[in-house]
């Protein structure tokens, strides 16, 4: 009887312990830190398949790269880099899933992603209810901005706005002369935010829209649609999509027999389009960040070491040209990584640096200046620049 008492007294005293040692683990798990093992967890959501997909994919290969690049160098800190990878299928719902996931269950420091505006969109409360860090990777300005023109706590984001390119493309007509427009956008958030931009600066260029329209993101014939843009006479066609969509149209544009000038959204810089296509993409302009164009700038370009050490890393690695949606993950990492070094892991030292100590940051999509009242810190000075499609290759009109 003394034994068996003795052997039930050390299992109790086992399962006691043990209950101690796993909540101690979960402590040191929380806010993305590891201290038993050393690591810095960040979350990636891209969509790597889906209609998405051409532009989730070297987002998600960038981020992987740089972080096992950031590794090897000792990790951040000393502390290795966990990075944990969702694929949402370029679909809002499962976008908030693995939001919720990589918050609550992964518990880490910081969210990078959210390839799509509608996906980043439905993303946004959960980083806000939670707080923690969500840089975004997708266009709309609706992402960190609040109705009155404030940014949200929690949410910082690293390409330029919708309302950027939209005011590039204004300026690029006005000073060709090209006065009157068909203006055709994809029927999501991506496409009506920039209509709405659209909108409210067109008159300033002297820009007026002859025919305004839309297209689903499934288009496979978008003939209908253009052959009543044929019929009010524009002089130039605006193709606001992404690359899988925007292919679709552009096609169907130059099958139609219409010759006009396309010029298409800040979304499409990618070799993707050229393929899908092809001969119909030549000569469609667009205002894009330098990245594609980077072998084609002045050496005093503050942006182009960057560029080109990024565009050697990326096509040495993966044996393909780089695409903007890569650029985005890049400098959301480096600029965590930044804060990291300085404030360490906690959510809101992260937050504080980001608005009050990165001062001017030189990335890939322009050079930012965030503060409290700007999550974005772009300028379209700073941030774009127009490229035309020539013979399948690139080239800046600037």
């Amino acid at each position: 009887m003394k034994k068996l008492m003795v052997a039930v007294l050390f299992l109790i005293s086992m399962l006691a312990l043990g209950a101690c040692n796993s909540s101690t683990e979960t402590s040191s798990k929380d806010n993305g830190k590891d201290s038993s093992s050393g690591t810095i967890k960040i979350a990636g959501i891209f969509s790597s398949s889906g209609g998405a997909a051409p532009l989730g994919e070297p987002g998600l290969e960038t981020l992987k790269m740089i972080v096992e690049n950031q590794n090897k160098e000792g990790g951040i800190n000393g502390k290795k880099v966990e990075l944990i990878t969702y694929d949402d299928k370029s679909d809002q719902n499962e976008a908030v899933l693995a939001m919720k996931k990589a918050i609550t269950q992964d518990k880490v420091s910081v969210v990078i992603g959210g390839t799509i505006s509608g996906n980043a969109l439905a993303m946004v409360p959960l980083a806000e209810q939670n707080k923690v860090p969500f840089i975004a990777t997708s266009s709309s300005f609706q992402i960190y901005q609040k109705e009155d023109g404030s940014s949200r706590d929690w949410v910082f984001k690293v390409p330029p706005n919708d309302s950027h390119a939209v005011e590039k493309i204004l300026q690029y007509l006005k000073d060709k002369g090209l006065k009157k427009v068909a203006w055709l956008n994809v029927s999501n958030s991506f496409g009506t935010g920039a209509h709405t931009e659209f909108k409210k600066m067109a008159s300033k260029y002297g820009i007026e829209a002859v025919i305004e329209d839309e297209f689903e993101v499934t288009v496979k014939d978008a003939k209908p649609m253009l052959t009543r843009v044929k019929k009010e006479n524009p002089e130039v066609i605006i193709v606001w999509g992404t690359v899988q969509e925007s292919s679709v149209v552009i096609k169907n544009i130059r099958e139609l027999g219409i010759e006009l000038p396309i010029v298409g959204s800040h979304a499409i810089g990618s070799e993707q389009l050229i393929k899908l296509a092809g001969n119909a993409a030549n000569d469609v302009v667009f205002p894009s960040g330098k990245l594609i164009v980077a072998d084609q700038l002045k050496d005093k370009d503050p942006q182009k070491d960057v560029l080109l050490k990024y565009k050697k890393m990326y096509e040495e690695k993966y044996n393909k040209g780089v695409s903007l949606f890569g650029a985005h993950p890049w400098d959301a990492f480096f600029m965590l990584k930044e804060a990291v070094e300085k404030k360490g892991t906690d959510p809101k030292g992260i937050k504080d640096y980001f608005e009050n100590d990165l001062g001017e940051f030189v990335g890939l999509n322009g050079i930012f200046k965030i503060s409290p009242k700007n999550h974005n810190g772009l300028t379209t000075e700073s941030s774009l620049v127009m490229v035309r499609i020539k013979d399948g290759k690139w080239t800046s009109e600037e």
